[in-house]
């Protein structure tokens, strides 16, 4: 799946989905909320904030969907 800065996505927390936008792509390792991210090219990460929150948090492209704009 290709994403990138801006896009709609939805993903799983544990009080179910959610959605926002990516903020941005890393594709190198990154610490992000005291946790460390590992990311590539081939395997990037992503910054997203949600919608309803604001709040941001670091995702795997696996755990996102991207949604329709």
């Amino acid at each position: 799946m290709d994403l990138s800065k801006g896009d709609r996505v939805s993903w799983g927390t544990s009080q179910g989905r959610t959605r926002g936008k990516v903020v941005e792509k890393k594709t190198s390792d990154f610490t992000f909320d005291g946790q460390h991210f590992t990311a590539s090219a081939d395997a990037p990460a992503f910054i997203v904030e949600s919608e309803k929150t604001g709040a941001q948090a670091a995702h795997k492209a696996g755990a996102l969907r991207k949604l329709k704009s």
